[in-house]
């Protein structure tokens, strides 16, 4: 095949992988050579906790890449290039150190790293390299999925019916990356290093730093073999915290460990040979998309509602509101199963999502708090924390958003444990102070009677709190505040 460059440097940034890999594949099929390089961006680690998950995860990741690099070369000094500096400095410097032609990277469309690209673009630009970037992070992206008006969708379902309008097999197949990869270069003696330990990018290896999911793209092809063996039953198990019915994949796309479009092509053929589960997580794929394209169009909903009249609303301020936060952060709410579930997110960085929309409702709606609050602590904490569906779920939450649930619609956060943990095993295992509690008595322990809780070793006030807020009583306040919507909406 005719290339375009001598020679190209691959920038991997949310796409940790070395197969089905757009970017990789436009480098290797227009370029002689290619050079591939990841950068520890000084400016993102800085705010992060220094024992983050996420960073291990993604050095364990970068382990594995590099392996694959150097396995898919035909040269024993193959591999990836690792840095730890401010990429807008880094790649600009890198690319003329190597003397090369062209970069290549995939999509980012938080406006943060827009602003990054266009800075490293036009550096580059300024010593005669060219740019280049693809879609890879979604399956359909930017203006793909537009109205007949071409103008981008604000409600979810039309979306998606239009979304499974367009697909088609050449939005789905894999880019052969591996096909071309003996035009992999050699990295030259001074980048020959090894991937750095997160002790060497000022971070602290321990226990508590490790995502508890196997890690790389052969632990993301785990997770999704596993998945398949039980994806026909996702429709009913995907709201039941204590039943394995996630795919847990969340944080390989995040980092794109895996392809969507992998994942993608898997359910599109399961659900259209009638598979229910498959069709549902499809329809999470597609949610997904969505959400990004809603950031792309819409990028002041990083910091404000997609629907301005959201923004007029009052929210508790102050120490009494400060108080309520630090006890919804620390899960000491009173209700078992929004505590079960920020106890699930402090520990381990991951929570259901089912658990994500009560923990959320619960927030805004009963206790009246901003949901940039919330946002930004899912933020810190989420292994799986992307800014769109990130966003997209938190003002869904406080129905702020596009698509949102009605203002008036406020989950009941001991009707969601009825329902979605009917015999406590979440609460259970998350909250072991109530493991003597059973049925009622667990989802409530308020109302249980005296003699329950002195039997199961309870004591309210103790050693697990009153709750913080009555419901009813909130959902009559949250009705008030939300008053001036729809004013504005008449």
């Amino acid at each position: 095949m005719e290339t375009s460059y001598a020679t190209g440097l691959v920038w991997f940034r949310r796409d940790l992988r070395a197969l089905d890999h757009a970017a990789l594949y436009h480098a290797l099929t227009r370029c002689q050579q290619v050079h591939c390089v990841f950068v520890f961006d000084t400016q993102i680690l800085a705010p992060l906790p220094r024992a983050d998950r996420r960073v291990a995860f993604i050095q364990e990741a970068l382990l594995e890449l590099d392996a694959q690099l150097r396995s898919l070369s035909t040269h024993a000094a193959g591999g990836l290039i690792v840095l730890h500096a401010e990429s807008t400095d880094a790649l600009p410097a890198l690319a003329q150190a190597l003397q090369i032609d062209a970069l290549f990277a995939n999509h980012d469309d938080e406006p943060k790293a827009l602003e990054r690209d266009t800075t490293v673009r036009s550096r580059l630009a300024q010593a005669g390299i060219a740019m280049h970037t693809f879609k890879d992070h979604t399956v359909l992206e930017r203006n793909e999925v537009l109205t007949q008006s071409g103008t981008p969708y604000s409600v979810f379902t039309p979306y998606k019916n239009a979304w499974l309008r367009k697909i088609d097999a050449s939005h789905l197949q894999s880019y052969p990356t591996e096909r071309y990869a003996c035009r992999l270069a050699p990295r030259p003696p001074a980048y020959a290093r090894p991937v750095p330990t997160v002790q060497d990018i000022g971070f602290e290896q321990s226990a508590q730093a490790k995502i508890q999911l196997p890690g790389g793209s052969s632990g993301a092809q785990q997770l999704l073999e596993d998945f398949l063996q039980r994806i026909g039953r996702y429709e009913e198990t995907r709201n039941f915290p204590a039943v394995k019915g996630p795919s847990y994949l969340s944080v390989h796309l995040r980092f794109g460990t895996v392809s969507p479009r992998l994942l993608a092509r898997t359910a599109h053929a399961l659900a259209q040979q009638g598979n229910p589960g498959a069709a549902t997580w499809l329809n999470e794929l597609i949610w997904r998309d969505f959400y990004f394209q809603i950031l792309y169009h819409h990028p002041h909903v990083a910091q404000q509602s997609f629907k301005p009249a959201y923004d007029a609303i009052a929210w508790e301020q102050g120490d009494t509101a400060e108080a309520l936060f630090q006890a919804w952060c620390a899960g000491q709410t009173g209700y078992p199963l929004v505590d079960a579930a920020m106890a699930q997110l402090n520990q381990t960085g991951y929570m259901h999502n089912r658990l994500r929309m009560v923990v959320a409702s619960f927030l805004v709606k009963d206790l009246g708090i901003d949901w940039r609050w919330g946002e930004r602590y899912f933020a810190q904490q989420l292994n799986d924390f992307d800014l769109a569906a990130n966003n997209g779920g938190w003002q869904w939450a406080s129905s702020s958003g596009c698509d949102a649930q009605p203002y008036f619609r406020i989950f009941n956060p001991v009707s969601q444990s009825e329902k979605f943990d009917p015999e406590g095993k979440f609460i259970h295992r998350y909250l072991p102070q109530l493991a003597g509690l059973h049925k009622a008595a667990l989802h409530a322990p308020w109302q249980a009677r005296r003699i329950e809780l002195q039997e199961a070793g309870v004591a309210l006030g103790k050693n697990y709190p009153h709750p913080i807020v009555q419901h009813e009583a909130a959902r009559r306040r949250t009705l008030e505040r939300y008053s001036v919507v729809k004013a504005a909406a008449t």
